[in-house]
């Protein structure tokens, strides 16, 4: 069963939250942001999460909550938040109108270019750069997934709290790489190397990863060939793996 709570801020902080990456990764994802001054929208979810995303210079960043945006998006519920993302539900700005057309035109863009590469045509794969991107990408929106499913998902919360106190380095060797750091049974995700991780979580190519991802190999097969590296503190690892389990119901 899918929280929609749980979605909601997996949607915020995993999926709207990997335009910062898309904007660093594709030159492409900065020339559609038009703006010459910096111009932020703010989300802000009743009863869910509220984040500030600020678009400058072509690139953009994520900052926790609402209070001092340019454009802000006010949403009753999870649900309804849950449904800009599934395109069933049109938000009314509450502050901003006069950069409707930043919302309406580059922003969407931006977001169309972000579901290209998170739900791409099997043809578009084909290409390397492409496939490297969007396999980076999902990356990124994986490794966030997990913090906001240990944070949120009731079964979710229940295996963060034995995870010890620490940071797991979930990467894939030669390619992108998080921190998923654990304290007092709450998680955190930072979108770079660990520096000194208690436990280490590696996938050996980035095309093994995009196959985990897509499901086409299994994770204990994988770990077994020792195409999947994992060490250090096995238990941390055993409780990120059911994390990603339940990542893959929400992402699906």
């Amino acid at each position: 069963m899918v929280d929609q709570k749980t979605l909601a801020y997996i949607n915020l902080y995993a999926v709207l939250g990997t335009l910062e990456n898309l904007s660093e990764l594709d030159p492409a994802a900065g020339a559609l942001l038009t703006n010459k001054k910096p111009l932020s929208i703010g989300f802000e979810v009743k009863g869910g999460p509220s984040a500030t995303i600020t678009f400058k210079n072509g690139r953009c960043r994520m900052e926790q909550g609402a209070a001092d945006c340019d454009i802000k998006l006010p949403f009753s519920s999870c649900e309804k938040f849950n449904g800009l993302l599934d395109g069933t539900v049109t938000p009314i700005p509450s502050k901003g109108f006069r950069h409707i057309g930043f919302l309406l035109k580059d922003f969407t863009a931006l977001t169309d270019l972000l579901a290209k590469y998170m739900r791409p045509a099997p043809e578009d794969l084909e290409d390397e750069d492409f496939f490297v991107i969007s396999t980076s990408l999902m990356f990124y929106t994986i490794s966030v997934a997990i913090a906001q499913i240990g944070n949120n998902d009731k079964i979710g919360i229940f295996t963060s709290k034995y995870i010890a106190d620490g940071d797991i380095s979930f990467a894939i060797a030669g390619g992108p790489a998080a921190t998923i750091r654990a304290k007092n049974g709450r998680l955190v995700t930072i979108k770079c190397e660990a520096e000194k991780p208690r436990a280490v979580m590696q996938f050996d190519s980035i095309k093994l990863a995009r196959d985990l991802f897509d499901g086409k190999v299994n994770a204990l097969a994988c770990i077994g060939a020792g195409t999947i590296s994992m060490k250090g503190m096995i238990a941390m690892l055993d409780n990120l793996n059911r994390l990603l389990d339940r990542v893959a119901l929400y992402l699906a």
